[in-house]
């Protein structure tokens, strides 16, 4: 062998050996269970929508797929420990509107980036938010929530899960949008701001479906219309914020799964045709349509773009209303 054939070879074998690592790791992935962190405790939709979505997700990649819950800080500890995991595709997480869109502008001191921190695999559901009023409040229609509110500046109050909460963020945008001066009333969580709701110790809610409904159902509270671009296939009575007279409003609550920011293609392609598969099953859809949310697909690219214009709409949100987290 002359010397250029033995160059040549040498060569054609670092190349081959340079593609050996990310070929060989989409061969061998999974060769064991994967974690699911959920940044939340347990119960609320984030750890539902993880659970379901894991046990789907371990079924189609035939490895167990463990929900692990990291709470605290408004969802902020356990993003970024996902942050920090090693990105072999082993761990996993669920993002939402409030760790994905507006933690980056509520913890500004973390210099926390979504788009930048973490590596987007798939959208996998959305859904919207209702508003809800006490039945006992003599109001049937948003319009007529806006009149009474403007009537009364400063006197309607709003209850959120927290300072910070998409709820509440979902609520200070209306406020924004319809000029009307309405007070925030912050819980330890959704469950309390009802109680006080249905006993009219407030006056205005943004919930998700799942936890509202029965109220509705029941007889308690009245909603008013839904945040979603368009009405809701489950709620066809109900018009959205934009038809009851907030043009151009819009607020979704939306969930995704990511990973570390270094994680390979070749697993991000992988778990995102993985994920396909899964949420167009009927069998998800009916279970996602329990909690108020529909099942979404697309490509990483996709879910990244979205993410990084939902970062910006509610940046404007924190900043307009001023809200501090500790």
């Amino acid at each position: 062998m002359n010397r250029r054939d033995f160059c040549a070879q040498i060569l054609l074998g670092g190349v081959a050996a340079s593609l050996l690592p990310g070929q060989l790791l989409a061969d061998s992935y999974p060769s064991r269970p994967i974690r699911m962190i959920v940044p939340f405790a347990a119960g609320g939709s984030n750890d539902i929508i993880g659970r379901i979505i894991g046990e789907k997700l371990g079924e189609v990649v035939k490895q167990p797929v463990i929900v692990e819950n990291r709470g605290g800080a408004g969802g902020l500890l356990g993003t970024e420990a996902v942050i920090k995991e090693i990105p072999d595709g082993y761990s996993l997480m669920i993002g939402a509107t409030s760790t994905m869109a507006a933690n980056p502008s509520l913890y500004v001191s973390k210099n926390l980036d979504p788009t930048r921190d973490l590596k987007a695999i798939m959208q996998v559901a959305t859904g919207p938010f209702v508003l809800a009023v006490p039945s006992s409040l003599p109001v049937k229609s948003v319009k007529e929530l806006i009149d009474l509110a403007r009537e009364k500046p400063g006197t309607i109050n709003f209850g959120s899960s927290g300072v910070g909460s998409s709820l509440q963020l979902t609520a200070e945008l209306f406020k924004s949008m319809a000029k009307i001066d309405i007070m925030h009333v912050p819980y330890k969580g959704l469950g309390p701001a009802l109680v006080d709701l249905v006993a009219d110790r407030i006056q205005i809610i943004f919930s998700d479906m799942a936890g509202l409904l029965p109220h509705v159902q029941g007889g308690t509270l009245r909603a008013l219309a839904v945040t979603s671009a368009e009405r809701w296939p489950d709620l066809p009575n109900i018009p959205t914020m934009a038809e009851a007279g907030v043009p151009g409003y819009e607020a979704t609550s939306w969930y995704g799964v990511l990973g570390p920011a270094k994680l390979p293609p070749e697993i991000v392609s992988y778990l995102n045709d993985k994920l396909r598969q899964i949420m167009t099953t009927p069998e998800m859809k009916q279970k996602l349509a329990s909690l108020g949310v529909l099942p979404v697909t697309g490509t990483p690219e996709q879910f990244n773009t979205y993410m990084t214009s939902e970062i910006t709409k509610w940046r404007q949100v924190v900043e307009t209303a001023n809200i501090k987290v500790n």
